[in-house]
């Protein structure tokens, strides 16, 4: 979904990496809750991830490419803010280093990937929340949709931005047809790769999933740990008091019948 240089106008550019930098502003404020010591090495090893499944792309259009776009990965696991900085990582390394996408359309792809296809991912994930916490099964199929979701979604992005300021040779209902048609099947292979992520983070260690938070697996997870037993006999204590009144008892009747 990679926008490059040239395939919008520059006042488009230039609105969309407005709403780009202002978004990451607040995200960058808004992360800081979000990261600790535990969840601050996930977040690292989900931008590496992404940024690995991204490199592999394919040509769509004249100046756009289709890959995997990892919203709903990072979503469900770090959470929306510290997704959309990693995201925004991913596409500014990827366009500075390794020319995959252009620098002037770098907004545009943050607007795309970072903000709309993060917060749809989330959003999905969180109004299928409840049905992702009763088993696992629920949180696959959870993952699952909303990596779907957020792909179809964040390509109609990458459309409504051509619609405004579109500058290639391709008409609009070519654009729409191409990047929506094909992200549908990319959102599928999105979604099995993203659920087996989920579930394979989930199954190992269940409290560094973000859309876990505060539920019964997470506690759980805390509450665990050798438990006493309950015990039908009386401690040590009582049984010890026991046998010195009793001692006693013995002592003072004998004395008496003496």
């Amino acid at each position: 979904m990679h926008m490059s240089d040239g395939l919008v106008n520059a006042p488009t550019s230039l609105a969309f990496g407005a709403v780009a930098v202002i978004g990451l502003a607040i995200a960058v404020t808004r992360a800081r809750a979000d990261l600790d010591d535990r969840s601050a090495p996930m977040a690292g090893l989900v931008t590496a991830f992404v940024f690995a499944v991204q490199m592999i792309n394919f040509p769509i259009l004249p100046g756009a490419s289709g890959h995997l776009l990892g919203g709903a990965l990072v979503a469900i696991l770090v959470g929306p803010w510290v997704g959309m900085i990693s995201i925004a990582i991913v596409l500014a390394v990827q366009a500075l280093w390794f020319a995959d996408g252009g620098l002037t359309a770098l907004g545009t792809n943050i607007v795309n990937m970072a903000i709309i296809g993060v917060w749809t991912g989330y959003a999905v994930a969180v109004l299928l929340r409840r049905f992702a916490r009763r088993s696992r099964p629920g949180l696959l199929t959870t993952a699952f949709i909303a990596a779907l979701v957020n792909t179809v979604v964040a390509s109609l992005g990458f459309v409504l931005q051509y619609a405004i300021g579109g500058a290639g040779g391709a008409s609009l209902t070519t654009v729409f047809a191409l990047m929506v048609g094909l992200h549908a099947l990319i959102g599928i292979g999105e979604g099995i790769i993203t659920a087996a992520t989920v579930g394979a983070v989930a199954a190992v260690r269940p409290d560094l999933v973000h859309l876990l938070a505060g539920s019964p697996a997470k506690l759980e997870l805390r509450r665990a740990g050798p438990h006493p037993e309950p015990s039908g006999s009386p401690d040590s204590t009582d049984s010890t008091d026991s046998t010195d009144s009793t001692d006693s008892t013995e002592a003072t009747t004998r004395g008496s019948a003496s």
